[in-house]
């Protein structure tokens, strides 16, 4: 993949992280999304200038030039790149940025527990559905704080 635009830095090892590279993957028609699993024992993180548990702690995403974004914004470009950025737009109206990440703090914190439930888990709906569902329920949490 030549033209991407953006990489997603995702940890293969947890389930709820690959449900949304997976969807983001079939959502990616133009190449311009990139991924590299940090999990892969061939991942090297010093290319990007961190050690593998700093970018395990928190997701992170680069851009062709080697500017490294972390937290919301990851998602904010990732979308963007696949041609969703009006999906996940909502992330960037003011909101104050101590309660973004304190919000993307926990889910990074409960992430492997919460997605061990679903390693093994057929939804019955395509992803895309059941993606929206879980994006409103965030959309209706980032709402209500």
């Amino acid at each position: 993949m030549k033209d991407w635009r953006f990489k997603l830095l995702y940890d293969g090892g947890c389930p709820f992280c690959l449900l949304e590279v997976r969807w983001l993957q079939r959502s990616n028609r133009h190449g311009h999304l990139a991924f590299e699993d940090v999990s892969s024992p061939e991942f090297v993180p010093s290319r990007y200038g961190a050690t593998r548990e700093e970018l395990l702690g928190v997701i992170h995403g680069v851009f062709p030039d080697g500017r490294i974004v972390r937290k919301v914004e990851v998602f904010r470009q990732a979308y963007r790149a696949v041609g969703l950025g009006w999906l996940i737009a909502p992330t960037g109206w003011p909101v104050p940025p101590a309660l973004d990440d304190l919000i993307d703090g926990a889910i990074a914190s409960a992430r492997r527990f919460a997605g061990a439930g679903i390693t093994n888990f057929t939804v019955p709906i395509n992803y895309y559905q059941l993606d929206t569902t879980a994006l409103q329920h965030l959309l209706g949490a980032l709402r209500s704080a």
